[in-house]
């Protein structure tokens, strides 16, 4: 009975409107007090020691860094110097500036690791260049709110860092071996329909006008940009430091290249970049900790074991179940982002994956591309949010588009299904 309240009056302050962390947080307070009814007040002590609980993880100090990164990098210059130097590789002919946003949101990624700040970094730059060449507006919104899916499959990834949190048997070093392979196949997979619909409809007709930017300049400029992913990855690779410390390392580098080198970075402009990391930091992270309250509710209250059993034995089987497990979450992904989504479903589904012996790391990254999906999936995608946003067009012109790009994300999705060493042959290969 008290299970089922949980649930209802989590659903019901969702569809009152209110903020996930606080839905997560008062549902399980709720049914914390509800069980120890009756009994000593203090049991409602487990609220805020499960609040702390949640936040007193190592892991996610890379959080806040990881954030500030991408806010210091968007307001560098360094994505207009990429797309300059990635211009200057394929050329100006129709088709090519989509292809370039697709290949810059990847490389973005390999720095930021979140999907809307890669979304505005590239948006800012590439939406208004398309928009010249000849594109539609609610096109270039699609394509870069797409490409910015990328981002939380190519490391670093927050993504990563809070499933790793949740799951003890995956560490964060294989996550991001692993989600290399799928990121960079999502972003292949995107050319293709891109390429071919700019063609198909004769889009960007005015793009061979205009000026091709100097190779060796390009690279010049770009050249700081280009290290930052070798830094951080090669340097956790190395071993010179952990995820969480080269997420501090990628801050001073990022700020060095903006204030020293690019000069687009100024003491005044400080407070701006910590106050909008500070801000986003702040909501995953209380996002988190409230969810902690949530998923001691649900195991104080025995309902996992319950629902694993349900679902092992509902007769569907392994493939049957996963084939579920897709739909479910991405249609869950349409409205929630994925952190939430991790921290609601992970309690539900670890005891599933071991009863089908799933491996954690390969399941990490395949909810990881469900929740790729889901932010470029309207009603509530944020990353197209943040594109449509940047392009001042709705989300429902962009449909003729996406789903062309949807489609290519799920070929992706049961590639790695149906092949799970393409998750999986990375980190063992690197001995993770």
């Amino acid at each position: 009975m008290i299970g089922a309240l949980l649930f209802a009056v989590f659903v019901a302050l969702m569809v009152a409107g209110v903020p996930i962390g606080a839905a997560l947080g008062l549902a399980g307070t709720a049914a914390i007090a509800l069980a120890n009814a009756g009994t000593q007040w203090f049991g409602l002590l487990a609220v805020p020691q499960n609040f702390y609980a949640g936040l007193g993880k190592y892991p996610l100090l890379a959080i806040p860094m990881f954030v500030l990164v991408g806010t210091i990098f968007e307001r560098s210059g360094v994505a207009l110097r990429l797309v300059n130097f990635a211009t200057a590789i394929v050329g100006r002919r129709p088709g090519m500036l989509p292809l370039v946003a697709i290949a810059v949101a990847m490389f973005l990624g390999g720095i930021s690791g979140s999907g809307p700040a890669t979304a505005a970094a590239v948006g800012s730059v590439m939406i208004a260049a398309m928009t010249r060449a000849g594109y539609p507006p609610s096109y270039a919104a699609s394509v870069v709110g797409a490409a910015a899916a990328t981002d939380i499959l190519i490391p670093p990834s927050i993504a990563f860092i809070v499933y790793s949190v949740l799951v003890p048997g995956a560490s964060v070093p294989a996550l991001f071996a692993a989600g290399m392979v799928p990121g960079v196949l999502v972003g292949l997979a995107l050319i293709v329909p891109t390429v071919w619909l700019a063609r198909r409809h004769r889009m960007g007709q005015l793009e061979a006008e205009l000026p091709k930017p100097p190779f060796w300049r390009s690279l010049r400029e770009a050249s700081w940009g280009l290290f930052a992913p070798v830094l951080i990855l090669g340097g956790m690779r190395a071993g010179w430091f952990t995820p969480t410390e080269a997420a501090v390392v990628a801050v001073f580098y990022g700020l060095f290249v903006g204030m020293v080198i690019h000069r687009t970075i100024g003491v005044r402009d400080l407070f701006a970049i910590l106050r909008d990391a500070g801000e986003l930091s702040a909501v995953i992270l209380i996002v988190v900790a409230l969810a902690g309250i949530f998923a001691y509710s649900l195991s104080t209250l025995g309902l996992i074991d319950p629902v694993t059993k349900a679902i092992v034995h509902s007769g569907l089987g392994e493939w049957g179940v996963l084939a579920l497990l897709v739909l479910l979450l991405v249609l869950v992904g349409m409205v929630l982002d994925g952190v939430s989504i991790f921290l609601i479903f992970i309690p539900l589904l670890l005891p599933v994956a071991t009863a089908f012996q799933w491996d954690l790391v390969w399941l990490g990254v395949l909810l990881t591309l469900m929740v790729a999906v889901g932010q470029v999936t309207p009603p509530i995608a944020v990353n197209l949010m943040v594109a449509c946003r940047i392009a001042g067009v709705r989300i429902e012109d962009t449909l003729r588009w996406v789903l062309w790009l949807l489609a290519a994300l799920l070929v992706v999705l049961l590639l790695v299904i149906l092949f799970p060493s393409l998750a999986l042959w990375l980190p063992r290969a690197l001995g993770y």
